[in-house]
């Protein structure tokens, strides 16, 4: 069944209407600054559409993982003077989510107003695992954008979550997908049935066991799968090989050793490690073959052997799927495997490649080591959300979307 788009709400027409949106504001902080305005930037489009549409445009975000309670760090304050940026006009911000002030903002709404509620996180019920609460919740919300009032959801990293903002409100009122969840729904589905190949993935981040179904999935489909990150020691480790104090899931050793045997004509490993005495931007780097980490180091990026070897089999790909850094790229001395990997990429691109950046820690690269976002076919803000559904998992939020209102 086909999901009803912002396209269709704008065709109906929004003039004087109500429109609660689900967006993903969730950007990383320090010392209350947004040093990665990257998700507001994507999420500004479908608003300013409804905005100039003259819809009464009330935005539901979540930041951090608040327990339930208001919580000062995690308030929303910064990102409604950045979304206002953004759209080129003042964007309220609630005292809180749907009480006194959430309520009275919202009823003073005018056409092509906008007003963000604070971190719908802090309500309790959004998280819930009793259905009766986020449902109640999620008539709160509705109630905000009254009894002509729409849903759009527009937070895709947030699809594969059963809470109130994102699943319940749905049930309740008419709802569309955003500009920026249909465009993640139509990459996605690109990545999975018409590919262009040579098909190259590379995976890195911490852990195995974030990428083990994804692994298992896109093997199946992918030419080659190119790993690095801390979660490449423990593959390493299931070749029989010592990796010193390195990042290491002793439980997926086991896991990793079928993956090797089972995809061995797909699976590459780092050649060499550049290593340090310690996790620390200062410690000296030294790089070393993959099999001859020294005893006591720690490895904290692919080496430059790698980058040449990984850099080849992208150099003909037609397709790239990108998904965790090659390192601790957060350092200096150990950003070079993720800028060298991320480069190579860049160039495929340029020749006609379809390359896709799976959001999150590698989106946040791109912007840090300077490369150019439009080096790339499309930057994912999907997170989680995408890898489960390269997995091939139902996401509730975008379940609920498909369903007859």
């Amino acid at each position: 069944m086909s999901i009803p788009s912002l396209g269709d709400l704008l065709a109906q027409g929004v003039s004087g209407r109500g429109v609660l949106v689900r967006s993903d504001l969730n950007v990383p902080l320090h010392d209350g600054v947004i040093t990665d305005p990257g998700r507001i930037i994507a999420s500004a489009p479908t608003l300013k559409a409804l905005v100039d549409g003259g819809a009464r445009v009330v935005v539901t975000a979540h930041l951090g993982r608040p327990k339930g309670e208001p919580e000062l760090a995690l308030s929303l304050a910064p990102v409604a003077a950045a979304l206002g940026e953004q759209l080129g006009r003042d964007v309220q911000l609630a005292d809180d989510v749907v009480g006194r002030d959430a309520r009275a903002r919202a009823e003073r709404l005018t056409d092509g107003d906008v007003l963000l509620l604070e971190n719908v996180r802090f309500d309790p019920r959004e998280t819930s695992k009793d259905d009766g609460q986020r449902l109640a919740l999620a008539r709160e919300l509705a109630e905000l954008v009254g009894p002509t009032g729409a849903f759009v959801s527009d937070g895709f990293g947030v699809l594969h979550r059963k809470q109130a903002s994102v699943y319940d409100v749905a049930t309740l009122l008419s709802h569309y997908a955003g500009t920026l969840v249909a465009e993640e729904i139509s990459v996605l589905q690109r990545l999975t049935s018409s590919t262009r190949r040579p098909y190259a993935v590379v995976l890195g981040g911490s852990k195995v066991s974030d990428k083990l179904g994804v692994i298992e999935q896109l093997a199946l489909h992918a030419d080659s799968i190119l790993v690095g990150g801390g979660m490449c020691f423990t593959f390493l480790a299931a070749n029989g090989i010592s990796v010193g104090t390195s990042l290491l899931q002793p439980e997926m050793i086991d896991t990793c050793r079928r993956l090797l045997d089972t995809y061995a004509d797909v699976l590459r490993l780092p050649v060499d490690i550049v290593v340090a005495d310690k996790f620390a931007a200062d410690s000296p780097p030294q790089v070393v073959a993959a099999d001859a980490i020294p005893e006591g180091k720690t490895g904290l990026d692919i080496g430059p052997g790698s980058v040449t070897r990984f850099g080849a089999l992208l150099s003909n790909a037609e397709t790239v799927f990108w998904n965790g850094p090659m390192g601790v790229f957060e350092f200096p001395a150990y950003a070079a495997g993720t800028k060298g990997v991320a480069e190579a990429i860049v160039e495929a691109t340029a020749k006609g490649a379809f390359s896709v950046v799976g959001g999150g820690d590698s989106a946040a690269a791109v912007r840090a080591l300077g490369l150019p976002e439009d080096g790339f076919s499309h930057i994912s803000t999907g997170g989680g959300a995408s890898l489960e559904y390269l997995e091939g998992k139902t996401l509730p939020g975008l379940e609920v979307l498909s369903t007859e209102d």
